[in-house]
């Protein structure tokens, strides 16, 4: 439990959408409702963690409108340490506009902000360090100069040139991705998904509400998820995250760290919003115990 987690990426507002459908281009659609919570990749996963009871320090630009903000007051509530948080004062921090229709379909506009301004930042040493959704050359050097890195590309995995990329995979000791993107990744990097697995020492594939898949050693290991009546499955990949490091560094076996990863993720998606329903560690223990009867924490 003494190990900081350190995680690079957005700090966000989440403006979220509920529609019917897509609509085509040159058309429109009626917005069913909307909500603006916390959010940014990043955030949630260090809040995610310190809501369990665990270390976590969240290294993000964040605009002048950030400090002494509702926002800022909830994370160091939570324990997040914000020391490295940079203030721009000229600009706004990101925020993401996510519309989701009625059948869990997602489309995300992403305004970068303050996050831009990433490669103006001097990468930090880090002990271990969680590289989630970022600027792609920071996040290059961040990995070069930490002891233990867990990567997740996420969406913005397309805008990795595959300099950047190939040096993030030689120091990755944990792949978070996808089943949609450990493809992409292959087609990036001219690799089958097994040159990646074999890479790399633990890759992680999250499959939506079936569940996720851990490789390690030549050997797979599939973790059911814990099907819940879920509001809204944005932020759940961000809290899978979150659970399964924080277990990681506990010492935990592959398969509870998969375990916990999916229990946190079950309560987020209960609620709107990727930060309004993390789990405190007993709470997830208690469903985790539940579900997870020939595992116990």
């Amino acid at each position: 439990m003494d190990t900081t987690i350190s995680v690079i990426g957005h700090t966000a507002l989440d403006h979220l959408f509920d529609v019917t459908h897509f609509p085509s281009p040159n058309s429109s659609t009626p917005i069913n409702d909307y909500h603006i919570y916390y959010g940014g990749g990043a955030a949630n996963i260090a809040a995610g963690i310190a809501r369990l009871g665990g270390k976590s320090q969240l290294i993000s630009p964040v605009g002048g409108d950030f400090k002494g903000s509702d926002y800022c007051r909830h994370l160091e509530s939570l324990g997040v340490d914000t020391n490295l948080m940079f203030p721009m004062e000229h600009e706004k921090t990101a925020s993401a506009f996510i519309y989701t229709d009625e059948d869990h379909n997602q489309i995300t506009y992403f305004y970068w902000g303050a996050s831009k301004y990433f490669p103006e930042l001097e990468a930090p040493n880090l002990d271990f360090v969680h590289l989630a959704t970022a600027d792609p050359v920071f996040n290059s050097l961040a990995a070069q100069r930490a002891d233990f890195v867990s990567f997740d590309p996420g969406q913005d995995l397309v805008v990795y040139p595959q300099e950047c990329l190939e040096t993030i995979l030689e120091h990755t000791d944990i792949l978070f991705t996808n089943r949609h993107e450990i493809e992409r990744l292959g087609q990036m990097t001219g690799c089958s998904r097994e040159e990646i697995e074999e890479e790399i020492g633990v890759v992680v594939v999250t499959l939506d509400k079936e569940g996720s898949e851990i490789y390690r050693d030549g050997e797979r290991i599939f973790i059911p998820a814990i099907q819940v009546l879920a509001s809204d499955p944005t932020g759940a990949g961000d809290s899978h995250r979150a659970g399964f490091l924080l277990a990681y560094t506990m010492g935990y076996p592959l398969e509870v760290c998969g375990r916990v990863g999916s229990t946190t993720a079950s309560f987020v998606v209960e609620k709107v919003g990727c930060q309004t329903n993390l789990p405190t560690w007993e709470q997830m223990q208690q469903r985790f115990n539940k579900y997870y009867t020939d595992f116990e924490l």
